[in-house]
């Protein structure tokens, strides 16, 4: 049976979030999960009990938009840097300092890695 390109994504998802379960276990550290679509990135940070969204940001947000330009073009390595310094502000504000992060299955490159070295440049500890 072969798998297609979301199943496969889904199933490296499952994997990571196996590691990122017991890593929460013993640290208590809360979770960024990162989305991406062709268009937007989105990344929200959860509760380590019972995955309860405390801080989210993406480039779907009006304020996002109006700082990107007048496209308001989400789908490329700048914007998922604004995104990654927004969620680290937030989540300083919520008084969360230590996540582990969830790439959702999604390849640590370009966006992604983007969005991740943004968050730790403001003060996340991943």
């Amino acid at each position: 049976m072969s798998l297609n390109k979301k199943d496969q994504r889904l199933r490296r998802a499952r994997q990571t979030r196996v590691r990122i379960a017991t890593a929460i276990a013993t640290n208590g550290a809360a979770r960024l999960a990162v989305h991406r679509t062709n268009l937007h990135i989105y990344a929200s940070i959860l509760s380590a009990d019972g995955g309860k969204v405390l801080a989210s940001a993406s480039t779907a947000e009006k304020a996002v938009r109006s700082e990107l330009g007048a496209d308001g073009k989400g789908g490329n390595a700048a914007a998922a840097a604004l995104i990654g310094k927004r969620i680290a502000e937030k989540a300083r504000a919520a008084g969360i300092e230590r996540v582990a992060f969830d790439r959702s299955g999604f390849a640590y490159h370009g966006r992604v890695k983007a969005l991740a070295e943004a968050a730790r440049e403001a003060g996340l500890q991943f």
